[in-house]
């Protein structure tokens, strides 16, 4: 698993570089991008779940995360 979220670590970086290269023209800005976009995100992401999560136990009553409230 570790492989894939390397993999899309670089993707994504590759994307917002590309984003604010073709955007702006400049390298540094693409380069700032491909690392703050990211970092970001991923700050983002952990406040993210936190709520999704205490949403998921207020329709539940259980403190599951998602792949066990839906496995089929």
């Amino acid at each position: 698993m570790m492989k894939k979220t390397c993999s899309f670590a670089v993707v994504h970086m590759a994307v917002a570089f590309t984003v604010g290269f073709v955007m702006t023209g400049d390298i540094l800005v693409g380069s700032a991008l491909a690392l703050v976009e990211p970092a970001c995100n991923s700050v983002a992401y952990y406040f993210h779940e936190k709520w999704w999560n205490r949403g998921a136990v207020q329709r539940t009553g259980s403190t599951a995360d998602d792949s066990t409230l839906y496995a089929a």
